[in-house]
């Protein structure tokens, strides 16, 4: 027989709506209990569009991206922002960033057909990924990637048989190793010695993988990447990894005469899921990467790269939410009451798979005070299928509509169809307008690739 583990009993924070605008989009006002985005009505939306909705203010992800840039370019000239598409990946989020002039890295072939489909151009796309297939390889040769981020000899390989195949040189960075471990979750770390990606630097994998890179005819090495995790908060994590790629980019200039042009140090900026969360701002980012940067330059006299950051999550994760209708609410005395809404782990993993913690309340009560203790939970066959765990809510009762707030980031991008559960439709507001750029799943989706 399990047992569950015992559950923390705290006490409601009694908050209303309008405590809680820290972590929501920035254009969400709360007026008299009326709540809105971009100058909508959430309840409009939601009676509109059905539930459950992914909704995105526009003008908070240009905002974003705008302040990346701006920042970045204020403290290191040249320096470029690649939007992580891993983070929520659509052709309309495409658009946006192609418009803002910011580049945007892709992790498979899937998301290189999105850019595609959004006439990004190819010279501002980055290629990532740990194991890119052949088929992915020659499909983002083909289309003219800007660079090529490689963590395997075979990638390595791969990319120089095809370039020269068909009359190209293809720029490409290797990915390192720097063996920090970041302030986040284990599964989001990904630059310690014990990971997946890269190359290591203190088994020697990294030099064996420069000089394999500078020997191969149709790929020319430009450069490092590395990327120390997601969800950052303190910024020394940045600092102390740019310290170990200099060391390491010194030790190879000195033996084989290689300099790098480009530094992508990957992205991980932290953002507040709840009140509490008190992550570094941009401007501090940029502050923290630039002085560290300026300062190995001046340490190790070493000519001044590109600078490269891939923001995925601070781009998007405060811009969306989630609206859910309640289904049922079960009290269970002495123990938690249950709020059941109309989605769950098929369109938010991330509570099952890292205890990530949310903010939410109910919108047609947004005036009253969080007085209950709950788990909003999803309609799936899994005791784990929790959004909102062991939080504070409004009282609330079936027909309610529900937002959980911070929900931008990998949300969507991790979604399933378990239960065969359709997904959500996505909509973007602006200016007192809605418009649907991804429309919700049917049945007959789900049936499409059946073979009958």
């Amino acid at each position: 027989m399990s047992i569950a583990p015992e559950r923390e009993h705290i006490a409601p924070d009694n908050l209303k709506a309008v405590d809680l605008l820290k972590v929501a989009p920035s254009s969400m006002q709360i007026t008299g209990g009326k709540v809105t985005i971009g100058g909508v009505d959430l309840l409009d939306i939601a009676r509109d569009y059905g539930t459950a909705l992914f909704v995105y203010d526009e003008q908070h992800i240009r905002r974003q991206l705008r302040e990346y840039v701006r920042q970045f370019a204020s403290c290191y000239p040249q320096s470029h922002i690649v939007y992580a598409a891993k983070a929520f990946c659509s052709v309309a989020m495409d658009h946006i960033v192609a418009e803002e002039g910011c580049l945007v890295d892709v992790a498979s072939g899937g998301e290189l057909a999105f850019a595609k489909a959004a006439s990004f151009p190819m010279d501002r796309v980055l290629s990532q990924g740990n194991n890119k297939t052949p088929r992915e390889i020659a499909e983002c040769v083909d289309a003219g990637v800007r660079c090529f981020v490689v963590d395997t000899h075979e990638e390595l390989e791969r990319i120089s048989a095809y370039a020269l195949e068909n009359g190209k040189v293809q720029p490409v960075v290797l990915r390192i190793c720097p063996g920090i471990e970041a302030d986040t979750h284990a599964y989001i770390q990904t630059a310690n010695e014990d990971s997946k990606f890269g190359f290591n630097i203190r088994n020697g994998a990294a030099e064996e993988a420069t000089k394999l890179a500078l020997s191969l005819e149709g790929v020319e090495l430009v450069g490092y990447h590395c990327h120390i995790g997601s969800q950052i908060f303190e910024l020394k994590s940045y600092v102390e990894a740019i310290g170990t790629m200099f060391a390491y980019m010194n030790y190879i200039r000195t033996e084989y005469g290689f300099v790098a042009k480009n530094l992508d140090l990957g992205g991980g900026l932290g953002i507040a899921y709840t009140i509490y969360d008190s992550p570094s701002t941009i401007a501090q980012l940029a502050q923290a990467i630039a002085g560290a940067v300026h300062d190995n330059c001046a340490h190790y006299d070493y000519p001044y790269p590109d600078l490269y950051v891939e923001p995925g999550r601070s781009i998007v994760a405060n811009a969306g939410i989630t609206l859910y209708t309640v289904g049922s609410v079960k009290e269970n005395p002495g123990i938690c009451t249950y709020v059941a809404v109309d989605g769950g782990m098929t369109d938010n993993i991330r509570t099952a798979l890292y205890g990530s913690k949310y903010e939410a309340f109910v919108v047609n009560r947004a005036d009253e005070p969080r007085s209950i203790i709950c788990d909003v939970v999803g309609k799936h066959c899994e005791s784990g299928d929790v959004i909102v765990k062991n939080r504070s809510l409004q009282k609330c009762k079936p027909g309610d509509i529900i937002c959980v707030l911070g929900t931008g980031a990998y949300c969507n991008e991790m979604a399933s169809n378990y239960n065969k559960q359709v997904r959500p439709g996505i909509v973007m507001v602006s200016n007192g307008e809605v418009r649907e750029i991804v429309r919700r799943e049917t049945y007959e989706d789900l049936l499409r690739r059946e073979v009958l």
